[in-house]
C-alpha cells in the first residue's frame, strides 16, 4: 500500500531536502535531482532553475498523485546515512527533524531485517509521543554471532520484538528480547576462550547462569549484568502463571527499560570478540591441585609419590 502523506508534511521534506538551514545538508538544484535518482526514482527531470524548494516539493505532490511508492523512497534516502558520507552532524540534524516532521502525520523511521522503512506510531508532537528509549544498538549481529544460520535467527528475533513493540505486543516483544539474550550468551559460552570454568553443563544452563558466566570471563560489563536480571524476570512471563503471580502485564515502560539492556549486552559481546580469556579466580588453597576435572576422583598415593614426601627416599609401611 502506498503511503499518502499530508501536504504540509511533503512542503516539510522538501525543505529537508534542499537543507536551507544549517547545521542541515545544503545540496544546489542539480543535486537535488541527483538525490532523487539515489533514492531510485525513475525519470527525474533536470533542474531547470526554479526556485529549489517550490521544485523539489511539486516533485515529491506529483509522485505521490501518481501512485507510486517513490516520495517514500525519497523520505527513506533522507534517513540513509550513506547520503552523509563524513557529515554526520548534518546527518543527525536531518534525522532529528525528519522523525519530528513524520510524527505529526503519524509516522517515523524505523528498523526491519536491517533496512529503514516508515512505521506508524502514534500521531502528536515529538515530545508527547513515546518512542524506544534504548542504548543505541552500534553493532551489527554477525559482530556477534559468528555462526551465519544462528546469526540469520537472532537478527530475526531482533526484527519481530521491534514488530511486536511497534504494535503495542509487549509481552510478545520481552519474551523475543529474553530468548535472543539468551541465545547469543549460549553462543559465546560454546565458541569462546573461557578463563573461567562453566558452572554446569552447556544444556543447563539458564539465562541466568549465562550472563554470570559472560560476566566472569569480562565478555560483559558489569551493568549489563545488573540489568538482564529484569528481561530475565520478564522473558520468565512466557508462562501464563508466572504473570498471573506477579499481577503485572508487561507494557511500553518495560521495553523501554529491557530494550536497552540487550543492546548493550550486544555492544559488549561484539566488543570483547577477540579478548583473551580472562584469568582464572583464584582458589582456595585447599582446592589447588586438584587437578583439572572437578569431578575426578582424588588419585591414590603411589610408592614413587609417597618417597618424594619422605627425605630419606624410603617408605612407610603399608603404603
Amino acid at each position: 500500500m502506498t503511503e499518502i502523506f499530508d501536504d504540509s508534511t511533503l512542503t516539510e521534506i522538501a525543505h529537508l531536502i534542499c537543507g536551507d538551514e544549517p547545521p542541515l545538508l545544503y545540496r544546489k538544484g542539480y543535486q537535488i535531482a541527483e538525490f532523487f535518482q539515489r533514492a531510485g526514482w525513475d525519470d527525474v527531470p533536470e533542474y531547470a532553475g526554479t526556485p529549489r524548494h517550490k521544485w523539489a516539493k511539486d516533485l515529491l505532490k506529483e509522485r505521490q498523485e501518481d501512485g507510486t511508492d517513490e516520495t517514500e523512497r525519497a523520505i527513506l534516502r533522507l534517513a540513509n546515512r550513506l547520503e552523509y558520507y563524513n557529515q554526520q552532524q548534518e546527518y543527525q540534524a536531518t534525522l532529528k527533524r525528519l522523525n519530528e516532521i513524520l510524527v505529526l502525520d503519524g509516522r517515523r523511521i524505523g528498523e526491519e531485517g536491517g533496512q529503514l522503512v516508515l512505521v506508524r506510531c502514534e500521531a502528536g508532537f515529538e515530545d508527547e509521543v513515546r518512542q524506544l528509549a534504548r542504548v543505541e544498538l552500534k553493532v551489527s549481529v554477525t559482530e556477534v554471532v559468528s555462526d551465519p544460520e544462528l546469526a540469520a535467527t537472532v537478527q530475526l528475533r531482533l526484527d519481530e520484538a521491534r514488530t511486536c513493540y511497534e504494535h503495542g505486543a509487549y509481552t510478545s516483544a520481552v519474551i523475543m528480547l529474553g530468548s535472543l539474550l539468551e541465545g547469543v550468551l549460549a553462543h559465546a559460552a560454546q565458541v569462546r576462550a573461557a578463563g573461567v570454568r562453566m558452572p554446569k553443563p552447556l544444556g543447563k544452563m539458564g539465562l541466568n547462569d549465562f550472563v554470570e558466566f559472560a560476566y566472569e570471563n569480562k565478555w560483559i560489563e558489569h551493568d549489563a549484568k545488573l540489568a538482564s536480571e529484569l528481561v530475565r524476570h520478564y522473558r520468565n512471563l512466557v508462562h501464563p502463571l508466572a504473570e498471573k503471580r506477579t499481577g503485572h502485564v508487561p507494557n511500553r515502560d518495560t521495553l523501554d527499560m529491557c530494550w536497552p539492556v540487550v543492546n548493550a549486552t550486544l555492544n559488549d559481546l561484539a566488543a570483547t570478540a577477540a579478548a583473551p580469556p580472562a584469568p582464572p579466580t583464584p582458589r582456595a588453597p585447599a582446592e589447588r591441585g586438584r587437578g583439572r576435572n572437578p569431578n575426578a576422583s582424588p588419585q591414590r598415593p603411589t610408592p614413587a609419590s609417597v618417597a618424594r614426601r619422605h627425605p630419606g627416599g624410603g617408605t612407610t609401611a603399608g603404603a
